[in-house]
């Protein structure tokens, strides 16, 4: 009873500064949450009508295919969290909605009566819930405040949406991109207080999920100030790789750390955070992954940590010394053959692909910009790069800068250069721009358009003068350069936007390209060759090629990440090849490939779920053969394979006799391996959890 009382005393409020705000066109400056203040002002400058009706969606069943497609990555680890979500709301006449960066619902689950009720206001997939579609709504002003936030009844800025009570939290990833918003949406007459955070809990596992899966390849280390908070969704993530150094850290470690959200880089290496060896503690993860160690951070701060580490990483850690040996006589061949591509050595036979080879080889060097625009991991800077090998400036620098990865404090001194004490912390000698170290080559800026407004006016001075001049500088520098520019974006409608100066727009835009994702690229066949010949970052050993049935799983993939993501693919595959296989199988390729395939893993089974005991031995307890009956509904062309003899030689082996040659060996399984006559990858993977 109190509580309704209450709730009615709120909505008096709401509706009385909804009058006086109807009445006198001044935004409230008191009487609602902040964050609905400042929405209600941005609606307002918008020009939107508080007594609009409904909109119907502005976008096609096609519009969502291609949203849904851009982030598939999110759609997948989101879908699991939001029907945990749904289960503890069920009932309770509300939906869980998934929207992306745009504001574009991606996917719902509610109850089947709301549901009905939200389509009438066009709360549903496909539906664009951006301020400036649906005005004041907490999907909306949650990607614009990057904060989660709370819209009740009549604080939505529509009178249709009132009917409404909305809870969403954004989701980042590790970067500190913004993905999309989480949000549980229900009756205004029945808002719970606990709703927003469901919400912000459902974000921390999606955004937590997206980590553990783009740092599969890594060592991953989670830690908190307490015990008990490791394993809990307060803890931090770090990912390591094997030479220790610290390539990614969370929102909650940054958090943690004290360390700027922006400064997602420069944590170093795993000495520089923590006092201790990172060989020392990779050891005892590897005796007992359960183990929570007690470390202490340079800061002198006491954390507990505990560390997963995959057969991939342990497999690049391993060929780590041998790399090192070679890399005197044999330079990384990623990097040479990065250095040496041309345009023709781009074409793989792709009709789109060729069509822009063949205009760019036109264009490269007759002092004409080229905009190559393409999804993310498409290979735009490759092609930067052999337009600028074909051209007679190969010989000259090629000076790549990512425009979205430079904080923006640092792009003008970065871009321009500076002269020494021309602002605090500035090198007593100076520092040399980007632009002006291309002098007499290429200067490739990617994603351009993500380049702050008042960068992209110094940079059109630039172009225009063909003269650079460094912060606190007196006079200008001429420089000679060759212009390539890219960007995942649409130029064109930045410019309509105004977040891309339209005079800029027209100086980059000499030549557009545009490169085909992999998904519609015909060659995906002579793309996975190339990268196993020696273009990915660990090229495969003589003879190894993909099997049939893997290249169709391949193609049948919509690869969100394209050739980036491909190659990410065939470097864990690689890794998870035990010595002497020459063929990729699709047990080889990592779960999310083979899930959005429908095959499902060779592997998972239901002990995948269980957390490991302590103990010193606990790691072998999980063993846990298939059933006969799971055994026996295999497909036929996988029991019958000849290259899964290690797999069932592992398998044929007693339970008791794997424990036993662990015990024997004091927990090293490379040992173990040995001693049971099978390949050590092979025994994590008979062991049925990642290692």
């Amino acid at each position: 009873m109190v509580d309704n009382t209450v709730r009615a005393a709120q909505a008096a409020v709401v509706e009385s500064l909804r009058r006086q705000f109807s009445s006198s066109g001044q935004v409230p400056d008191a009487g609602l949450p902040i964050p609905v203040l400042r929405s209600w002002a941005r609606c307002q400058r918008l020009g939107l009508d508080m007594g609009e009706r409904v909109r119907p969606p502005s976008t096609t069943r096609g519009d969502l295919m291609v949203a849904r497609e851009r982030s598939a990555a999110l759609l997948a680890h989101a879908s699991g969290v939001m029907e945990h979500l749904h289960e503890q709301i069920r009932s309770s006449g509300s939906m869980v909605l998934l929207a992306d960066a745009s504001g574009m619902i991606l996917h719902g689950i509610g109850d089947p009566a709301f549901v009905d009720r939200a389509s009438r206001v066009v709360l549903q997939a496909g539906a664009n819930w951006s301020e400036c579609e649906r005005g004041t709504n907490a999907i909306g002003a949650s990607l614009i405040e990057r904060a989660p936030v709370e819209v009740l009844g009549a604080e939505h800025y529509l009178d249709c949406n009132g009917v409404l009570t909305c809870s969403a939290a954004p989701i980042f990833d590790w970067r500190g991109e913004l993905l999309g918003a989480l949000d549980i949406s229900g009756d205004h007459r029945s808002h719970q207080p606990h709703t927003l955070g469901l919400a912000r809990m459902g974000v921390r596992l999606v955004e937590r999920r997206l980590f553990e899966s783009e740092h599969a390849r890594h060592a991953l280390l989670s830690f908190h100030p307490r015990p008990e908070g490791v394993g809990g969704l307060q803890e931090g993530l770090l990912a390591i790789d094997p030479d220790g150094e610290i390539v990614a850290a969370d929102r909650q470690a940054r958090a943690l750390l004290g360390v700027d959200e922006r400064r997602v880089a420069g944590l170093g290496n795993f000495s520089n955070l923590f006092r201790g060896g990172f060989g020392t503690l990779i050891g005892r993860a590897a005796r007992d992954p359960a183990a929570l160690v007690e470390l202490e951070l340079r800061s002198g701060a006491r954390v507990h940590v505990r560390v997963r580490v995959s057969p991939a990483w342990q497999a690049g850690a391993q060929a780590a010394p041998a790399s090192a040996a070679r890399v005197v006589a044999t330079p990384d061949p990623s990097r040479s053959a990065r250095g040496r591509v041309t345009l023709e050595a781009l074409s793989t036979g792709d009709p789109a692909l060729q069509f822009a080879l063949d205009r760019c080889a036109r264009i490269v060097g007759r002092n004409i910009p080229i905009l190559i625009q393409g999804e993310s991991g498409s290979g735009k800077e490759l092609l930067a790069r052999a337009c600028h090998n074909s051209g007679p400036r190969a010989d000259g620098p090629f000076v790549a800068v990512n425009c979205a990865a430079i904080p923006e404090n640092l792009i003008e001194s970065e871009l321009f250069g500076y002269v020494g004490g021309a602002f605090t912390g500035a090198r007593k000698e100076g520092a040399v721009g980007r632009i002006q170290q291309a002098h007499g080559g290429t200067l490739f800026l990617d994603e351009i358009g993500d380049m702050p407004l008042a960068m992209q006016a110094r940079l059109l001075r630039v172009l225009q003068e063909r003269c650079v001049q460094p912060v606190g500088a007196g006079s200008a520098v001429p420089v000679d350069i060759a212009l390539l520019c890219a960007t995942h974006r649409q130029l064109g409608e930045q410019v309509k936007a105004g977040r891309f100066r339209e005079d800029l727009y027209y100086r980059v835009n000499g030549l557009s390209v545009q490169l085909p994702p992999l998904r519609a690229r015909s060659d995906l066949q002579r793309i996975v060759r190339r990268l196993l010949d020696g273009s990915s970052h660990h090229p495969a050993p003589t003879g190894v090629e993909a099997a049939p049935e893997t290249m169709a799983i391949l193609a049948a993939y919509p690869w969100p990440g394209n050739i980036r993501q491909l190659q990410n693919v065939l470097e864990v595959a690689l890794a998870l090849l035990d010595e002497g296989e020459t063929r990729i199988l699709p047990l080889h390729l990592p779960e999310e490939v083979l899930q959005a395939a429908g095959e499902a893993s060779p592997y998972s089974t239901a002990s995948h779920s269980v957390p490991p005991r302590s103990g010193s031995l606990h790691s072998v307890s999980s063993l846990s053969p298939l059933p006969l009956s799971e055994r026996e509904a295999r497909p036929a062309r996988l029991a019958d394979d000849p290259d899964l003899l290690p797999l069932r030689r592992a398998r044929a082996l007693d339970d008791d006799a794997i424990r036993a040659a662990i015990a024997r060996f004091d927990g090293n399984l490379s040992a173990a391996a040995r001693h049971l006559g099978v390949a050590r990858n092979t025994l994590y993977r008979r062991m049925g959890r990642p290692f």
